[in-house]
């Protein structure tokens, strides 16, 4: 019997605005799916996408790094993309790395850049560390 996923997404669409109703939490193992779902919604031709993350419980540095690229990319293609909603600790998250942007409209500042790739080459490299080492009894590695 396998256990349910961490994350659902849950997207309804209207012409060319779409919300995402995230539920459950964004940690390593559910960002990609956080990233996919925001990329198809680029691909499908919406130009707005908002993000409903009230039914998000845990929200990680890695759940964070899908919401920027996908910012970087809504932004690129001359899109937006807002997060509505949020908890306390995500609202917090978000204060403590300066990336209120997310929720606020943002300047055409990055309108033309190129986005950077997905997944990060940090995100690759986080996929591909060896397990943590544990301590010998005494404290010893």
């Amino acid at each position: 019997m396998s256990s349910p996923p961490a994350l659902s997404v849950y997207r309804h669409d209207t012409i060319n605005r779409a919300l995402l109703t995230l539920a459950g939490e964004i940690d390593l193992d559910s960002a990609p799916l956080v990233h996919a779902s925001l990329e198809r919604c680029l691909r499908n031709g919406i130009h707005a996408i908002d993000v409903d993350v009230t039914a998000v419980a845990f929200c990680d540095c890695s759940g964070l790094n899908a919401f920027l690229y996908a910012l970087l990319h809504t932004t690129a293609a001359g899109k937006s993309l807002q997060l509505h909603h949020p908890s306390p600790a995500l609202e917090r998250l978000v204060t403590l790395t300066g990336s209120g942007s997310l929720f606020l409209a943002l300047p055409d500042a990055f309108a033309g850049s190129r986005p950077p790739p997905w997944p990060s080459p940090i995100h690759q490299a986080a996929h591909r560390l060896p397990p943590a080492m544990t301590a010998l009894p005494g404290g010893v590695l």
